[in-house]
C-alpha cells in the first residue's frame, strides 16, 4: 500500500514537472539584424523571459565582413552587434546577466576589457573569458550573452 502510494506520488510529480516544462514558450529568432540568413543556428533563442544570444563577432551588420582595425574595432562592433540584437528582441544591455568572451589571443584581454566596460552602467554581467585557437570568420573576438527581460 505505501509502495503503491509512493509510486503514485512520484508519477504525479513527474507529470507535473513535465507539464511545467511544456508550458515554456520557446522562440527561435532570426531577424537578420546582424547576420545575413543561411547560418545553421539562430541569432537568438527566447525561452520565456530569457534571451540566449549566439556568439557574435565584429561583422558589419548584414554581412560576413569583419570591420577593419583589429581587436579594438572588432570589440566595439561586436558589442554594438549585441546591443542591436538585444534591442531587436525588446531587451537592452541592462538586461544582460552572463557573457562568454572568446579571444583569438588571450593577451588582448585587457584591450577588450577597456571597450567592454563602456557598454555597461557599473552593473557588469557574470562573465567568462577564454583564449581560442581560431574563431568564426577569422575574428579576434566572439561574445555570446544571456539576457533576462522582465516585461512586467
Amino acid at each position: 500500500m505505501i509502495r503503491s502510494a509512493l509510486i503514485s506520488v512520484l508519477t504525479l510529480t513527474a507529470m507535473v514537472g513535465c507539464e511545467t516544462h511544456r508550458s515554456q514558450r520557446v522562440e527561435f529568432l532570426n531577424p537578420g539584424t546582424v547576420l545575413p540568413g543561411g547560418f545553421p543556428f539562430s541569432e537568438a533563442v527566447r525561452v520565456d523571459d530569457t534571451l540566449y544570444l549566439s556568439g557574435l563577432v565584429g561583422v558589419k551588420p548584414g554581412t560576413t565582413e569583419l570591420v577593419p582595425g583589429g581587436i579594438e574595432a572588432e570589440s566595439r562592433q561586436t558589442m554594438e552587434n549585441i546591443r542591436m540584437t538585444l534591442e531587436a528582441h525588446g531587451a537592452s544591455m541592462d538586461d544582460v546577466v552572463k557573457c562568454t568572451v572568446m579571444l583569438a589571443d588571450i593577451s588582448e584581454w585587457s584591450t577588450f576589457n577597456e571597450i567592454y566596460k563602456t557598454c555597461f552602467n557599473d552593473r557588469y554581467p557574470a562573465r567568462s573569458a577564454l583564449g581560442a585557437n581560431g574563431l568564426a570568420l577569422g575574428a579576434r573576438v566572439e561574445v555570446e550573452c544571456i539576457a533576462v527581460v522582465n516585461n512586467d
